[in-house]
């Protein structure tokens, strides 16, 4: 869901993952799900990609 908004808003993984303080590396893993991601950093991905309360919910019943 994150690499698809992600993209739709037009960043590279570098200027996302420095728009939100972490590595682009780790960035790569949170796409790609092989990480736990802490609230935190969720509601800065959320945020800066200004994805909804319902596209989240959509996405969370898949």
């Amino acid at each position: 869901m994150i690499k698809e908004y992600r993209k739709k808003r037009g960043y590279a993984q570098e200027q996302l993952a420095e728009l939100i303080g972490i590595s682009p590396r780790q960035l790569q893993r949170i796409e790609a799900n092989e990480e736990n991601t802490k609230i935190k950093t969720l509601k800065k991905i959320i945020k800066v990609l200004n994805i909804s309360d319902e596209e989240i919910i959509d996405y969370m019943k898949k």
